[in-house]
């Protein structure tokens, strides 16, 4: 079994069944053959991967280690094959698009769809990351432009066109002292802002561009934020938030997407703390008429979001 893919999938699913028999009827293979196959990468390996004395099955710590290795092997043989691509694709033209995940998931059904549509010879490539990585791959031309927020943050030899954004909001929770109740965005100015920004938090890591933000506004009211817990996810954080493990910061295009709950959204003064939508490419790099489409879609685009 060469496959890493169809290695990874195979435990997996045996993982799951914990059983051989009915691991290997969801695979489409005969149990004798999954069988054999795991006795063949144990002796192989010299060592037993999976636990399989007690249910679950699970992986034994020699298991956890080659279940790594074949997710890294996977993982290059993909880069590998997105990287080759651009000279494989026997005439159609790829673009890659660097993107913070939270921000993918509303902006790119408002873009990709009508530009696919116009172009269906372009083929997209999608690299999720933190915007310090996002910028590194685009300034070592590893993608072709890269989409995120706060521009003014941005590295110097990048050209940045801007459309749209959001105001940001304070959820506070139901279980909180400063809810509301029947009440959904207050008004501006019903807490003393400080005072909210006293309360346990849960944030984003350090890396995302909306903890940036936020930290800024921490030190401009002189508050040390008690952060009760940190994702690396701002809609995990929000999740959190909505279900009263504390407040958090976020914005319509996060807040829309969760189950709704009784809280209450304290908006933000937008000359303080505002996401503004960009689309980046590097100064001095061939735009093609494609990745030219692609940037005037983004412009057009409506992507101001707002919740009521």
């Amino acid at each position: 079994m060469n496959d890493p893919d169809t290695m990874l999938n195979y435990l997996e699913t045996l993982l799951k069944a914990s059983n051989f028999t009915k691991a290997a009827e969801s695979l489409y293979i005969s149990q004798p053959y999954l069988t054999q196959l795991i006795k063949r990468v144990e002796k192989k390996l010299g060592t037993t991967i999976i636990n399989r004395d007690k249910v679950p099955f699970t992986l034994t710590e020699s298991g956890q280690i080659y279940y790594q290795y074949l997710e890294n092997i996977s993982a290059q043989r993909h880069h590998l094959r997105n990287e080759l691509e651009r000279f494989t694709s026997g005439g159609q033209e790829v673009i890659r698009i660097a993107i913070l995940e939270s921000l993918g998931t509303f902006l790119l059904p408002k873009i990709l769809p009508a530009f696919l549509e116009k172009h269906p010879q372009v083929k997209i490539q999608i690299s999720e990351g933190f915007p310090h990585a996002s910028e590194e791959r685009l300034l070592n031309e590893q993608v072709d432009c890269y989409m995120g927020q706060t521009p003014e943050t941005l590295a110097q030899g990048l050209d940045a066109r801007i459309n749209g954004g959001e105001v940001y909001y304070i959820v506070i929770p139901q279980n909180s002292k400063y809810y509301i109740k029947d009440q959904f965005i207050l008004e501006p100015g019903s807490y003393d802002l400080k005072e909210l920004l006293m309360q346990p938090f849960v944030l984003s890591n350090g890396e995302s561009a909306i903890r940036h933000q936020v930290n800024g506004l921490f030190q401009h009211f002189r508050v040390v934020p008690e952060v009760r817990m940190s994702s690396n996810s701002i809609i995990t954080a929000t999740n959190l938030a909505v279900n009263g493990v504390g407040f958090t910061v976020s914005s319509a295009s996060i807040l829309k997407r969760l189950q709704h709950l009784p809280i209450n959204l304290y908006p933000l003064d937008p000359r303080q703390l505002r996401i503004t939508y960009f689309i980046a490419t590097k100064q001095g790099v061939k735009i093609t008429p494609a990745l030219q489409d692609l940037i005037t879609a983004f412009q057009k685009a409506e992507l101001q979001e707002e919740i009521r």
